[in-house]
């Protein structure tokens, strides 16, 4: 499909001529031109960027853009994106619908295709481009963005200052693959600490993964876990999702045998704001000692954890746990291959003894 000439978004366009870019070079100001017209400019007696009138040094280097060259040469329909977003009547919006899907799936190739590709996209600008239609709930948008997060962590740095954590946020929101999509990505872009405190601190996230824990399919509530997992290895976070309503609805995933759920809970118990709250969960005693009846080695030893500590703080909560069989719990677990399972039986057990 050819792309009409207004349908090339700026970033394409030489800021001198305002005709789409077939040469762009950098100038030392980090501002892109064609090299005919920057050229001209600077013959011209010019000592400044024509963008920003800031003085460039004598005989400033034209730097080639070869991440935005290739992107106009081969990804021409991101072009495109800007009718759709503009919206429009008739064909002309029908074929910016189509040109929108096109663009996304080649960007979502170039990610995929490995780092060369993934840096393409970073140093084309085009990454402006899937944070709008990733945060329409588009999903293909969405994995660009995932592929992109694994170039490194300059890369995830560099995606929440563009603005990643806003359109991950609203495509949590819209629901669907692409939530669970979004969370995958923020799981990946949280591994930085600094990310962490940026996405904890954002109003909508933590929210919307609280809400996709409660009304999101199977995928999207594993995946919805796993990001607060990372993320609340922040104790900042920790007291943001509590206070978010976390924790009843990870007591629930917990007790359809989510580890991971577990573990969020388990970091949750390590403080006192959090024990408070597992404790005013109806059920918390029981949904903790079937996990740790039944679960997997990781759920077990996070729900020994979690009953400790709640039992440790409340005399009924241990007496429930001791009626439901905590101490023949403890007993068969202590000679577990598992040490860490193990510790936390013997821990379980001396503390119901000192109550």
């Amino acid at each position: 499909m050819e792309v009409s000439e207004q349908a090339w978004p700026e970033d394409f366009r030489c800021p001198i001529s305002l005709e789409v870019m077939t040469d762009p070079v950098i100038l030392p100001s980090g501002h892109t031109f064609e090299r005919r017209s920057i050229q001209r400019w600077l013959d011209g007696g010019h000592l400044t960027c024509p963008v920003t009138n800031l003085p460039l040094p004598p005989s400033p280097l034209l730097i080639p853009n070869h991440a935005l060259r290739r992107l106009i040469a081969t990804v021409s329909p991101v072009a495109s994106a800007a009718v759709a977003d503009r919206g429009g009547a008739g064909e002309r919006q029908g074929a910016g619908e189509g040109a929108v899907a096109s663009s996304v799936y080649g960007l979502l190739s170039l990610a995929k295709s490995g780092p060369a590709g993934r840096r393409e996209v970073l140093e084309s600008g085009a990454t402006a481009v899937l944070l709008r239609h990733a945060a329409a709930g588009n999903e293909v948008a969405a994995k660009a963005l995932l592929h992109l997060s694994l170039d490194g962590d300059d890369a995830r740095v560099g995606l929440v200052a563009d603005g990643a954590v806003d359109a991950l946020s609203a495509a949590l929101s819209a629901g669907g693959a692409a939530a669970a999509v979004a969370a995958t990505a923020l799981t990946s872009l949280a591994t930085v600490d600094v990310n962490k405190c940026t996405i904890g601190a954002h109003p909508s996230a933590i929210p919307a993964l609280v809400e996709l824990l409660r009304r999101g399919g199977a995928r999207e509530r594993r995946e919805a876990a796993t990001t607060l997992y990372e993320l609340c290895k922040l104790p900042e976070n920790r007291r943001r999702a509590v206070r978010a309503g976390a924790a009843p609805a990870l007591a629930n995933l917990a007790a359809a045998g989510s580890a991971r759920a577990a573990e969020v809970l388990g970091l949750f118990a390590k403080s006192r704001d959090g024990r408070q709250e597992l404790s005013r969960i109806p059920g918390i005693v029981p949904v903790l000692f079937d996990v740790a009846s039944g679960g997997n080695a990781r759920a077990i030893e996070q729900a020994l954890v979690v009953l400790t500590w709640i039992c440790s703080e409340s005399n009924e909560f241990a007496m429930e746990a001791i009626k439901l069989g905590a101490f023949h719990l403890c007993e068969a677990l202590v000679n577990d291959d598992n040490c860490k399972i193990a510790k936390n039986a013997v821990q379980l057990a001396r503390t119901l003894e000192k109550l």
